[in-house]
C-alpha cells in the first residue's frame, strides 16, 4: 500500500506538468524570479554606474539617453532568462517552438521598446541644433513612434508566423470604409499639418481669435490642439476650426503697444499744455521699459479739441511683454501722468455741460 503511494508521488514528480518534471518546472521558475530580480539591478544599479561615466562627457544626450533606455534595458535579464529556461527544460514539439518564439518576441519587443524610448532625446537634442519648431518635434517624434510600432509589431506578428501581407490588404480594404466616415479626421490631421508647416503658433504661445477664444496654447494634436484660457480651463479646438480663420498670436509681439487719449480741462493754458506734454515724454523717454529705438518714438501730442476737454494723445511701445509685468508699468505710467498734470496746477477733465441762464423771472 506504502509502495503504490511512493509510486504515485515519484511519478507526479517525474511527468510533473506537460511531461516536465517538477524539478525541472522549479528550476525553471527560480531562473525567471532570478531574471526578475536582475532587472531590478539592471535599471536602477547598473544604469546608475553608467550614468555616472557619462556625466564625465560634455554632451548631455548620452545622460538623457541613458534614462530613457533604463526599462527596456531592464528587459534584457528578463529575455536572458527565457531563453535559459527553453535550453533547460526538456521541451519538444510544439511546445519547442512556442517556447523559442516566446523569447525572439522578448527580444523583439525590447528592441524596439529602446527604439521607441530613444526617439525623445533623440529629437530633442537635433530640434536644439535645428530649424525644427517645437510643434514640429512634437509631431515628428509621435510619427517616428507610431512608424517603429507597426515595424515592431509586423515583426512579431512575423515571428509566429502570421503573415502580413494578406492582413495589410485587408486593413487597405478596410481603410477605404473609414475614410469615407472619417472625413473630419483627416480634415483636421491636414489643417494640424498646415499649422505648423506655416509657424502659426506654437505650444506657450498666447493666441487669440476675435469673440471666440482667447488663451495659451499647451498642445498641437494630430487631430486637435488643446488651449488653456485664463480661467485655466483647457479648451480642445478641432484644428479645421483653427486653420480657417484669423489667429492673432499675441506670443509673437515684439512689444506691447499703450495708445491713451487723456483729457484735460479748457481752463489749461498753451505753456501748460506744451510743459505736461514734454515732461511725459521725457519721463517715457528715460524710462528703460519702454522701446524708443527702431521707428518705435514715443508720441505725446495735443490732438484735439474736443467738446469737453483738451486732448493729449500717448502712444508708447512697452518692452515687458507679460501680462502682470505690462499692467505694472502701465500704472507707473498712469500715477507718473497724475503727477505731471497736477504739477503743472492743471486737471483731467469729464464729460460736462455747462448751462448759462440769461435772466430769471
Amino acid at each position: 500500500m506504502l509502495e503504490n503511494f511512493t509510486t504515485i508521488v515519484r511519478d507526479v514528480f517525474q511527468s510533473g506538468l506537460f511531461g516536465i518534471g517538477i524539478y525541472e518546472v522549479s528550476i525553471a521558475i527560480i531562473i525567471l524570479i532570478t531574471g526578475f530580480l536582475f532587472r531590478g539591478l539592471v535599471e536602477s544599479r547598473v544604469i546608475n554606474w553608467l550614468k555616472v561615466l557619462s556625466s564625465k562627457t560634455k554632451s548631455e544626450i548620452d545622460d538623457v539617453l541613458l534614462e530613457a533606455l533604463r526599462r527596456p534595458l531592464g528587459y534584457i535579464p528578463v529575455a536572458l532568462a527565457l531563453y535559459l529556461i527553453t535550453v533547460f527544460l526538456p521541451l519538444t514539439g510544439a511546445a519547442e517552438l512556442v517556447a523559442i518564439n516566446l523569447v525572439k518576441t522578448v527580444v523583439a519587443f525590447t528592441i524596439f521598446s529602446a527604439m521607441s524610448h530613444s526617439v525623445a532625446p533623440i529629437f530633442a537634442a537635433v530640434s536644439a541644433t535645428s530649424i525644427l519648431t517645437p510643434s514640429m518635434t512634437t509631431w515628428l517624434e509621435r510619427a517616428a513612434r507610431l512608424l517603429i510600432w507597426i515595424v515592431g509589431i509586423g515583426v512579431i506578428l512575423d515571428i509566429f508566423g502570421i503573415q502580413i501581407g494578406p492582413l495589410v490588404a485587408g486593413l487597405g480594404l478596410f481603410s477605404v470604409a473609414v475614410a469615407l466616415g472619417a472625413q473630419d479626421l483627416f480634415k483636421n490631421l491636414i489643417s494640424g499639418i498646415l499649422i505648423i508647416g506655416e509657424n502659426r503658433f506654437q505650444p506657450g504661445d498666447r493666441i487669440e481669435v476675435t469673440g471666440e477664444l482667447h488663451g495659451i496654447v499647451e498642445t498641437i494634436g494630430f487631430r486637435s490642439t488643446v488651449i488653456r484660457s485664463f480661467d485655466t480651463a483647457p479648451m480642445i479646438i478641432p484644428n479645421k476650426d483653427l486653420s480657417d480663420v484669423k489667429v492673432v498670436n499675441h506670443g509673437k509681439m515684439l512689444n506691447r503697444r499703450i495708445n491713451w487719449k487723456i483729457n484735460l480741462t479748457y481752463s489749461t493754458t498753451v505753456e501748460q499744455l506744451e510743459k505736461i506734454r514734454t515732461e511725459i515724454k521725457e519721463y517715457i523717454l528715460a524710462n528703460k521699459n519702454f522701446e524708443v529705438k527702431g521707428g518705435l518714438d514715443p508720441v505725446v501730442k495735443v490732438i484735439e479739441l474736443g467738446s469737453s476737454s483738451i486732448d493729449i494723445l500717448i502712444v508708447a511701445y512697452a518692452s515687458p511683454l507679460g501680462f502682470a509685468e505690462f499692467n505694472e508699468l502701465k500704472e507707473q505710467l498712469v500715477f507718473n501722468i497724475m503727477k505731471i498734470v497736477k504739477a503743472n496746477n492743471s486737471d483731467f477733465a469729464f464729460p460736462s455741460t455747462s448751462l448759462y441762464v440769461e435772466s430769471m423771472p
